[in-house]
């Protein structure tokens, strides 16, 4: 006999077909219950019939993440991929499929860069819910509603849904109670810095109020890295509350990934490979040959700068625990100024205002002190005062002669003194190249303690040569006051030494050498004497 409510009210057919089996001691299959890495292992079959699942750790990986999502342990989450790593299959295809075995009122907003590949992978999604496999397990849960089953836009029985739409598409005027976001960038396009911004604004104006529920929604974005100004930088810098799941084609112990689940990479070899069956040495070696170092170290190791740093390597730098003291313990060097790239405006999206202060000692020099703040004109002739009387030894006060700089040095010259208008010679590629040379000779030292000392050392290192790099003001600052010091002269001088000097750059002539001929670092003395540029390490 079918069942029906105390109230004697009539049932819907699920219901009626599910207490019918339960009276004759049947458990049905709709209850049944897998993780859903076992999910991806069956749905393959239809999605890739024929074709075998390579299964490795990464996708259990992944998996256990977004079922903790699902349960709510955590609600937002960002994961960093390689590219053809099975992540869009595993996400946005199948999460949402299985999510509905037995939470099936979930709601589903989905995305990518494209409409066409979220198109693509909501097809593919009610390509399973459609399936015999599916249906024999689950097809008592629920059922697609008829009025709303299209390509990008389906809705069950229980009122679950999974919408498809791109970045900026005009589908992101509904909402979810799960916002999934599969490669919000275009690789090809990423190095647009518009483009990048479009994303971005998306991201924060329009998907940030887009969740039903505020209190109880989750955002997942899951992505290749393809430049150091993305989404996944953005989300890191600016969102504490994301979990970060982050799987590097070739591990690097020092950036070992550990989450909030007790989850942990489970590699442990540096430069061990994430999944050798499918992406081996061989594929490495392609990949890097093609994509170059630039595009292998974001796309593949999700670092959009190399580990050993781009232009400018990392073990190029020197540090310093104490600075060169005279017998009273005075700062002592044969130079000290001041450098200060100065932006245009005290706006968010301006760039910094950095003021440095360097010492040299021979061809050896030192970044003392540095000031980076986004500041306003007045903020910024406040901090120029102020390091000057820190340091009233750095006479030269180099300043960039463009955007505030030109409006500082017009209101400080009666002020400060020593302030020296600089007109930056070429691009500041050219620029960084071209003091490059003094740092990977371990010319240039730099605090080994200082706060800030990590992120200057890493927006060197994410420094390209077509001008890529999330910011410039360090280097632009730090390659003004390398060339100014650069030009000390130091004289060497072949012959006799002069009478009543203390010059300890002679260098004797040998017994068949005549006349008093000179090596000047520095200017051309006429015909009679010899000059080149360079420069000496002291000590």
């Amino acid at each position: 006999m079918p069942f029906k409510t105390k109230k004697n009210e009539p049932l819907v057919d699920l219901e009626i077909t599910l207490l019918d089996a339960l009276s004759e001691g049947v458990l049905p299959e709709a209850t049944r219950q897998i993780s859903l890495s076992q999910f991806l292992k069956e749905a393959w079959q239809v999605l890739e019939p024929g074709k075998s699942l390579s299964h490795n750790w990464h996708l259990d990986a992944i998996a256990e993440h977004l079922e903790a999502v699902t349960n709510r342990e955590f609600r937002n989450l960002l994961i960093t991929i390689a590219p053809r790593s099975l992540k869009s299959i595993l996400a946005s295809i199948c999460w949402p499929a299985w999510t509905w075995t037995h939470k099936p009122e979930e709601r589903y907003l989905c995305s990518s860069y494209s409409q066409s590949l979220a198109t693509e992978h909501s097809v593919a999604c009610r390509q399973i819910i459609n399936s015999e496999w599916y249906q024999r397990h689950w097809g008592r849960v629920f059922m697609l509603a008829g009025d709303q089953n299209l390509k990008t836009f389906f809705e069950n029985t229980k009122r679950g849904q999974r919408i498809a739409t791109s970045v900026g598409g005009t589908g992101t005027g509904r909402g979810g109670d799960v916002i999934m976001v599969d490669d919000p960038h275009n690789v090809k396009e990423a190095p647009s810095a518009t483009t990048r911004k479009n994303v971005l604004d998306w991201w924060t104006q329009v998907m940030s109020s887009r969740l039903n529920d505020p209190q109880t929604g989750c955002k997942v974005v899951i992505m290749q890295r393809c430049h150091e100004d993305d989404l996944a930088y953005h989300i890191l810098k600016s969102d504490e509350s994301f979990e970060h799941l982050n799987l590097p084609t070739e591990f690097e112990l020092k950036r070992k990934s550990v989450t909030v689940i007790g989850w942990e990479d489970p590699r442990t070899k540096e430069n061990e490979l994430m999944h050798p069956a499918r992406f081996g040495e061989m594929e490495v070696a392609r990949a890097k040959k093609t994509l170059g170092t630039y595009g292998y170290a974001g796309q593949y190791q999700q670092r959009p700068a190399p580990a050993e740093g781009g232009m400018i390597k990392r073990s190029w730098w020197r540090y310093y625990k104490e600075l060169p003291l005279d017998a009273h313990g005075r700062l002592h060097f044969d130079e000290m100024i001041q450098s200060w790239d100065m932006a245009f405006k005290d706006t968010e999206s301006s760039a910094f205002v950095v003021g440095q202060v360097w010492g040299r000692v021979g061809a050896d020099k030192y970044l003392i002190d540095q000031i980076r703040e986004k500041m306003a004109f007045t903020e910024t002739v406040k901090a120029l005062v102020r390091l000057t009387n820190m340091y009233p030894m750095a006479g030269a006060k180099l300043v960039e002669d463009k955007a505030n700089g030109t409006a500082v040095m017009n209101f400080l010259q009666n002020v400060v003194s020593g302030l020296v208008p600089i007109q930056p010679d070429g691009g500041k590629v050219a620029r960084l190249y071209a003091v490059s040379p003094q740092i990977e000779a371990g010319n240039v030292f730099l605090p080994e303690n200082a706060e800030w000392t990590a992120d200057f050392v890493e927006e060197f290192s994410s420094a390209t040569p077509d001008g890529g790099g999330t910011y410039w003001d360090q280097i632009d600052a730090s390659s003004q006051a390398l060339t100014r010091m650069l030009r000390a002269r130091v004289r060497l001088t072949w012959g006799r030494k002069p009478k009543g000097t203390g010059d300890s750059n002679v260098v004797p002539l040998s017994a068949h050498s005549s006349g008093g001929r000179k090596l000047t670092f520095g200017k051309r003395q006429g015909s009679r004497g010899f000059s080149v540029l360079g420069n000496r390490r002291i000590g």
